[in-house]
């Protein structure tokens, strides 16, 4: 049970700053919506989402496979940004990149400073972030990899590209059960881990 809501605490802080990027570098470039809607900020209870922070980590952990998630998107409009199509892609890198980042300055630590069951929960840590962003750039809408592929391609094929959002739910719980972490997030978590010095973790 400890180490369920472990697990479960670490996976919402996470999913919380991948959210606040969002809204972050969205309202640095112009658009104020994250911030009207209550978004742009680090309290965890306003970004849940019932089914991709609550069932989805639930149901992948007691399968035991790699804990990943999502929150509520945060809402955004591209109308108030100067550059749409450029702009939205830097929205969508900017939750991944988070993960990312927590993830590289977590390893640091580890690696200067290994102490005991801190250390063990920062890996955990460090493993959450990584499959998060590794996964969140699939290019699926409504994951981030969807707005970044969106912004390279011409207007009317990518309005229709990001409507298939409305089946993401679909897709994702069909890209599980054909064992997708399996033979790609893996690899790919397994090789960044190696990068940052835990090449062991998994």
């Amino acid at each position: 049970m400890i180490e369920f809501i472990l697990f479960v605490t670490l996976l919402l802080i996470s999913i919380t700053f991948h959210e606040y990027a969002h809204g972050f570098i969205a309202a640095k470039l112009g658009d104020p919506t994250p911030e009207q809607s209550g978004r742009l900020t680090l309290n965890p209870l306003a970004h849940i989402d019932i089914f991709g922070t609550v069932i989805l980590p639930v149901f992948l952990y007691k399968m035991g496979l790699p804990p990943f998630g999502y929150a509520k998107p945060v809402p955004i409009n591209p109308y108030h940004f100067k550059n749409p199509r450029k702009d939205i892609m830097w929205v969508g890198l900017a939750g991944p990149s988070a993960n990312f980042i927590i993830a590289v300055i977590l390893s640091i630590f580890v690696r200067i400073l290994y102490i005991p069951h801190l250390s063990e929960v920062l890996i955990w840590a460090i493993l959450i972030n990584v499959v998060l962003a590794v996964f969140n750039l699939v290019p699926i809408p409504p994951l981030d990899g969807s707005k970044i592929i969106a912004s390279f391609l011409p207007a009317k094929i990518s309005h229709n590209y990001l409507r298939l959002q409305i089946y993401g739910f679909v897709f994702i719980i069909i890209l599980v059960n054909i064992g997708f972490f399996q033979w790609f997030i893996i690899p790919i978590v397994k090789t960044i881990l190696a990068i940052l010095g835990l090449g062991a973790v998994l």
